[in-house]
């Protein structure tokens, strides 16, 4: 059973949200990576969350891309480092960062601007003068 993941000072996820379930993991590790089970896959219940705003809950998801199930489910797998121990580690901290991600606020949205009438007027000047000196490249006639 996972203990809570604390995320800020704030803010922590209860183990009820949490899933572990350690499976057998490829690369190295020789004989002893068919026997053990040191990958681990890391499951947050980010929907059914009841320590998250919904708007977080939006961004988590949409930052979560691939790891995110249809059913509103993170999933993350760990199979880096050769111990249990460490993969659970890694996985804990992947997903406390996606959530920091997610609750910081999004940027503003883009104000729409308009370029200034002497910057128009230097980019035609600019065009004019680049394509006047194209023209005079053409065969020199005798």
């Amino acid at each position: 059973m996972p203990e809570p993941l604390p995320i800020n000072h704030r803010l922590t996820i209860p183990d009820y949200e949490l899933a572990e379930q350690f499976i057998t993991a490829g690369g190295p590790g020789g004989q002893n990576v068919n026997k053990v089970a040191s990958a681990v896959q890391l499951r947050f219940y980010a929907q059914r969350s009841g320590v998250l705003a919904p708007e977080v809950k939006q961004r988590l998801l949409k930052i979560a891309g691939r790891r995110a199930t249809k059913g509103g489910e993170i999933v993350i797998d760990a199979s880096r480092y050769r111990t249990q121990e460490r993969n659970r580690e890694d996985a804990r901290e992947r997903l406390r960062d996606l959530i920091e991600e997610a609750l910081k606020p999004p940027p503003p949205p883009r104000k729409k601007t308009r370029p200034s009438r002497g910057a128009v007027e230097r980019r035609i000047k600019a065009k004019k003068e680049r394509g006047a000196t194209k023209a005079m490249r053409g065969r020199v006639e005798d």
